[in-house]
């Protein structure tokens, strides 16, 4: 129950999730933690944190209609690893400016995390850091996720 809370909030199939634990089994540290940052660090997670999707799948819809730029290059793959001071920014057309905008407007609600950085004038937004355990609020019990998934 705890593995299928993670993957719906994230937005993931069953197949993406075993290959994201394959990812963090490999990296030294806390397989739990690293887990987390992988999810925290997509493209998608990342545009969604910005505000520049309302969300989840609005920020991942918008990635794939090819609205948002990684240092200046057009990325339309949801699951693009964000590296640490990559520039992720929208388009400069008008139907991309309007749709950041809109949902920015419809987003206020929510602060963009500590680990990101975001200039609502220019529409970019820069990855400072890669999330610590601390500030991450996981939906479910990840520990138990990576129980399951050791078996």
């Amino acid at each position: 129950m705890e593995k299928q809370k993670i993957r719906f909030y994230y937005g993931l199939m069953e197949k993406q999730f075993r290959g994201i634990y394959a990812k963090a089994i490999h990296r030294r540290g806390v397989t739990g933690e690293i887990m987390l940052q992988i999810l925290e660090t997509r493209l998608d997670s990342v545009v969604y944190g910005l505000g520049l999707g309302t969300t989840r799948s609005s920020a991942r819809q918008a990635v794939g209609h090819g609205h948002i730029l990684v240092n200046g290059v057009k990325v339309t793959v949801a699951s693009y690893a964000v590296k640490v001071n990559d520039v992720i920014e929208v388009k400069d057309t008008s139907g991309s400016r309007q749709l950041a905008t809109r949902n920015l407007e419809l987003s206020t609600s929510r602060a963009v995390p500590d680990w990101l950085q975001f200039q609502k004038d220019s529409f970019k937004g820069v990855l400072l850091r890669v999330p610590t355990m601390d500030e991450l609020q996981p939906v479910g019990n990840v520990q138990t996720v990576v129980e399951f998934y050791s078996r």
